[in-house]
């Protein structure tokens, strides 16, 4: 695993590459008890990353600015390469 993004309350783990290299799966972490809160992932149908929150969390305003902030960055990080 690899901490790509350190907010207040979370992190963002790299914790896989998909087979074909083109997409990563991410860990969103609680900073306090680094136990999982999340994964962000590529969503084929929806053709972008997407949030999906485990069972249970609850999140605030500033962590889902932080989440979308970082999945904006991939989109145009994506989109970047593809140019």
């Amino acid at each position: 695993m690899k901490t790509i993004a350190r907010f207040k309350h979370i992190y963002i783990d790299e914790v896989a590459v998909s087979d074909s290299g083109k997409t990563s799966l991410f860990a969103v972490m609680n900073k306090s008890g680094n136990y999982p809160l999340a994964e962000i992932k590529w969503y084929g149908p929806w053709r972008q990353y997407c949030f999906f929150p485990l069972d249970g969390t609850v999140w605030n305003n500033s962590c889902l600015r932080d989440v979308l902030g970082f999945i904006n960055r991939l989109m145009r990080e994506r989109k970047n390469e593809r140019k």
